[in-house]
């Protein structure tokens, strides 16, 4: 009996202090309810902080990693199809479909205007070993393409100095290895698409795994021109139908 009275004592004791604890985290909880909330700017660098936390403050990319992309000074048209593209579910990576899933096309558009607007360095992302005579692929490949393979150059639709042309067409140049290269693959996967006729999942398949390799190292290791700005709307013919061109015919 005596060893079940001090069980008993323990036992009145424990369940004292755990009523003590929980009247304090309740008041506690009360406490923290009744609390108000702070005020959060609507401002749109607020706004956009899902962006701003991957891609950088001013959209300059995450070139040290590879992956996140530059987003300062490309075209408005580009950026705002994208985010079009994530929300449709034609171009797929989940934090992207999400982040983007309940916005207006004003304010898509909105962003995109904002990271074009923005001016900041380019800076270099890691390159591959590369032997020569594959750097020398991708620039042929670049330059002039691959007739026998219906292959394009990329400079007949990114321009002449590949930093892209207004309103739509994004530059090539400074863009990391890694991410030129994931996402030529992603066109060949289906994980990447737009509105049809899609021209650059008709390139992409034209490219075998060594082409994709030595463009993108080559683009990626590029000397950046002086002037970084996209070329004026309709300073260049594409050779293939784009759909995002606002060319419904069929591909060549």
């Amino acid at each position: 009996m005596k060893g079940l009275s001090v069980t008993w004592r323990r036992a009145r004791r424990a369940l004292g202090a755990w009523v003590l604890l929980a009247g304090v985290a309740l008041a506690g909880g009360t406490r923290a309810q009744e609390a108000p909330h702070p005020a959060i700017p609507d401002t749109l660098q607020q706004r956009i902080a899902a962006c701003t936390a991957c891609h950088g403050v001013h959209g300059e990319g995450t070139p040290e990693s590879g992956f996140f992309p530059r987003l300062a000074g490309k075209p408005a048209g580009y950026l705002a199809r994208q985010l079009k593209d994530f929300q449709d579910g034609l171009r797929k990576y989940g934090p992207m479909e999400y982040t983007v899933r309940q916005l207006s096309p004003a304010y898509m558009r909105e962003i995109a205007e904002y990271f074009s607007a923005q001016e900041v360095p380019y800076s270099r992302s890691p390159l591959p070993r590369l032997s020569a005579d594959a750097l020398k692929r991708g620039e042929e490949l670049v330059m002039h393409g691959d007739p026998v393979r219906k292959i394009p150059p990329c400079m007949a639709c990114h321009g002449s100095q590949l930093t892209g042309v207004q309103p739509d067409i994004p530059g090539l140049v400074g863009l990391p290895y890694d991410y030129i290269s994931s996402q030529l693959g992603s066109w060949r996967t289906h994980t990447r698409a737009t509105v049809a006729p899609d021209c650059m999942a008709e390139i992409a398949n034209r490219l075998g795994d060594s082409d994709i390799s030595a463009v993108s190292a080559w683009l990626a290791g590029r000397e950046l021109p002086a002037d970084m700005h996209a070329q004026p709307p309709g300073s260049v013919k594409p050779p293939l139908h784009c759909g995002v061109l606002g060319d419904k015919e069929g591909g060549a």
